[in-house]
């Protein structure tokens, strides 16, 4: 049977995800509502 107290005692994140958070929150991502509410401000002008 798994013991979920010593898994999670004997855990460590992956530098790789802690490296794959920053550069997500350093980027600037534009997602559909970015886009869409650039289309209206334009359609308005």
């Amino acid at each position: 049977m798994i013991n979920f107290e010593d898994e999670i005692a004997r855990f460590k994140p992956s530098l790789d995800v802690e490296e794959v958070e920053d550069a997500i929150v350093k980027s600037d991502l534009t997602d559909m509502s970015d886009i869409m509410m650039e289309m209206l401000k334009e359609f308005k002008e």
